[in-house]
């Protein structure tokens, strides 16, 4: 991601919020919603697995603009889960994360891209 920050002003100064630092509080508000069988982004998973850069913002983009945060996440849900109600799901506990954490109210975007399926043992 971009060195791309989110300023506040303050009377004591200014108060800086990294898009990475954004990401990471996303991810980690998505891993809590029940019925997310992953975060998924256009890289292949074993791609990023083989180079080293899976991480809690993949499948995360945050776009700043001025006071303004928009979050896209990209998730995969698990099978037998009712996509709308995780999609709105997630979008509750980012906006809540985000809210709690920056005190800014988010867009959030949630992208259903994929179904997981129990992984079985052989």
């Amino acid at each position: 991601m971009a060195d791309s920050y989110i300023t506040t002003v303050t009377e004591k100064g200014s108060i800086k919020i990294s898009e990475d630092v954004i990401a990471v509080m996303v991810g980690a508000a998505v891993a809590e919603v029940d019925g997310v069988g992953g975060l998924t982004n256009t890289v292949g998973n074993e791609i990023l697995d083989l180079i080293g850069k899976r991480t809690l913002s993949k499948g995360i983009k945050v776009t700043l603009e001025d006071e303004s945060i928009t979050v896209d996440v990209l998730i995969m849900v698990s099978f037998g889960g009712v996509v709308t109600e995780i999609a709105k799901n997630v979008q509750k506990a980012v906006t809540s994360a985000l809210e709690a954490m920056t005190g800014l109210t988010p867009e959030v975007n949630v992208h259903v891209s994929g179904v997981s399926f129990p992984k079985t043992r052989q």
